[in-house]
């Protein structure tokens, strides 16, 4: 069983007669190679100067006068000076140390490889695309694998997201801490600006105050700027839709403000289908209106499913796919799969599946995990360990224990949050597919629905990390789909609020640097202490060790002189 991104790789690389062996390239010619040399014997020329420059100023550098003059102030250096040499390094060393591990733990990266490499290598001449022409295989190769992070690692709106008002800021009443960051918030409000606004705003004055009122950065004011619009226009939909998300601070008031919005909204539509023809202002308008409405609907049937009114809820999202098909960027079908469990209508989950987990379709957690779910769901209930080591898989189990590897391959984060070996914090208002934010949201709302069925975290806690086994290591390429994208971590971290631990895949390997000043730190403080601790035995030692050197130079210096 193989995703249809992998399926669409091979068949592509199967049909294509002039596409590239992966792993080959072409021949280079005399001039890559001689620029590959000199970029390879660049390091050794240098040397080969020095040494040379050395040996030309060995006279006026008067080199054997200084070794003498190094050699009689070693000699009177005392065992307190080696303490306190010793003692600086290592706290110098642990100091970097410990910049070190708060810079990766922050960052994901060494600081010292993150300069050596972007400052100190280009200074150096080692770059390993040096010989690499524009249009060569290599270049090809980097530019498709950003083309594709970059598509991976594109921010969609959490179609399950909270309410402000009634759910969010009650969070941080009772908590003290802030569930949104930033970032979240000005995205939301760049969506909220695409979906509810136009060019023609300024022929409605209460649609000017409500752009307005969307790139406002403080809720009161923006919430003063909404009770304007309904001052001059009481019809002013956009304006009930603003109150409900942000002042009800319940559901039930949160609905009341969108059934509000809804009548308000119906009018204003109707009166743009009259003109729609009328001019192309008027057509912007119409898909401004038909945003509103469809977002109204989809917020009433989220307050039903809020407050126990799940058919209700199914009925009215069922009614949004059917008038509205182009809008599924909005991902409608989440918000009717989650509800349609909670029915327990599994029958009515596949077959939603069934349209939706498609080859043509982009995946998310949401799918493939229900997909799971319910395969899980048949053989779950007799489920051993034991049993099934003894006697070995069912067809059934096989199928369930695929399924679970496929959704793990696609979002690792999942299983963490669904087993609780992590806690959950309220969703983002936006997720990124594959990342931690997206787990948060799917467990956030369907651990009830794995808790429900019997035995299926127990089969999930059992099969879950075989997923790893499968995948390639490094990450070059995946199973059953894309590689997974290592710009998750960065992504969420702007997502998720602080307080939260963002959950990292693949587990970064420390840093050689931490490894590096680590021994460094623990090697210098023992010689400190051993100095202090045993200062005679410390100082022959070092004298011992600095005779031997100055011997060494003196040697080397009357065999340049001869």
């Amino acid at each position: 069983m193989a995703d249809s991104d992998g399926l669409g790789e091979a068949a592509i690389a199967a049909a294509s007669p002039s596409a590239p062996v992966p792993g080959l390239s072409p021949p280079l010619g005399w001039r890559e190679r001689l620029r590959a040399g000199l970029a390879g014997i660049g390091a050794s020329l240098w040397f080969v100067a020095g040494l040379g420059l050395l040996y030309a100023l060995r006279v006026p550098l008067r080199l054997c006068e200084n070794l003498a003059a190094v050699t009689v102030f070693l000699n009177s250096l005392t065992p307190r000076f080696y303490v306190a040499l010793t003692g600086t390094s290592s706290l110098i060393s642990g100091l970097i140390f410990i910049f070190e591990w708060w810079y990766f733990h922050k960052h994901g990266t060494s600081f010292i490889e993150q300069v050596s490499v972007s400052h100190l290598r280009p200074l150096m001449g080692g770059t390993e695309s040096s010989i690499s022409e524009p249009g060569s295989p290599s270049n090809n190769r980097q530019s498709e694998t950003s083309r594709q992070n970059l598509s991976e690692c594109k921010v969609w709106r959490n179609p399950l997201n909270l309410f402000r008002g009634a759910e969010y800021r009650r969070y941080t009443w009772v908590t003290g801490k802030e569930p949104l960051t930033y970032y979240d918030m000005n995205l939301s409000a760049q969506d909220h600006q695409t979906f509810f606004t136009c060019d023609t705003d300024f022929l409605r004055p209460s649609d000017t105050v409500m752009q307005k009122a969307w790139r406002e950065r403080n809720p009161p004011a923006r919430i003063k700027a909404a009770y304007q619009a309904l001052e001059l226009n009481n019809d002013c939909a956009t304006a009930y839709v603003l109150l409900a998300e942000e002042e009800a601070t319940t559901i039930v008031d949160a609905e009341r403000l969108f059934k509000q919005a809804l009548k308000a909204g119906e009018i204003i539509y109707k009166r743009s289908q009259q003109c729609q023809h009328q001019s192309p202002q008027h057509e912007a308008q119409l898909r401004r209106d038909t945003n509103v409405l469809v977002y109204i609907k989809r917020r009433l049937a989220m307050c039903a499913r809020k407050l126990g009114r799940i058919r209700e809820a199914v009925k009215i999202m069922r009614d949004l796919m059917k008038e509205c098909p182009p809008l599924t960027m909005l991902n409608i079908h989440e918000n009717l799969l989650e509800s349609l469990l909670e029915l327990q209508a599994y029958a009515d989950v596949q077959a939603v599946l069934a349209k939706y987990d498609d080859i043509s379709l982009p995946k998310s957690a949401a799918i493939c995990y229900t997909a799971a779910l319910l395969k899980t769901r048949t053989v779950s209930d007799k489920f051993s360990p034991e049993t099934a080591s003894r006697r070995g898989l069912s067809t059934a189990e096989i199928n369930a224990v695929e399924a679970i590897h496929r959704a793990v391959e696609f979002n690792p984060h999942v299983p963490k949050y669904l087993l609780e070996m992590k806690s959950l914090i309220l969703p983002p208002e936006h997720i990124l597919k594959r990342g931690d934010s997206e787990a948060i949201a799917y467990a956030f709302f369907h651990l009830q629905h794995w808790k429900r069925i019997e035995g299926a975290l127990n089969l999930l806690q059992c099969t879950w990390e075989g997923t790893f086994r499968m995948i390639p290591y490094p990450l070059e390429k995946g199973h059953l789909f894309y590689p997974y994208p290592s710009c998750t971590e960065t992504a969420d971290r702007e997502l998720l609020p602080p307080f939260h631990h963002v959950s990292v895949y693949p587990k970064k390997e420390i840093p050689f640097f931490i490894h590096f000043t680590a021994g460094l730190c623990s090697s210098t403080a023992m010689i400190a202490f051993l100095t202090h601790q045993f200062p005679e035995i410390m100082g022959v030692f070092a004298k011992a060790n600095t005779m031997e050197k100055v011997v060494w130079e003196s040697r080397a210096g009357s065999t340049i002189q001869d």
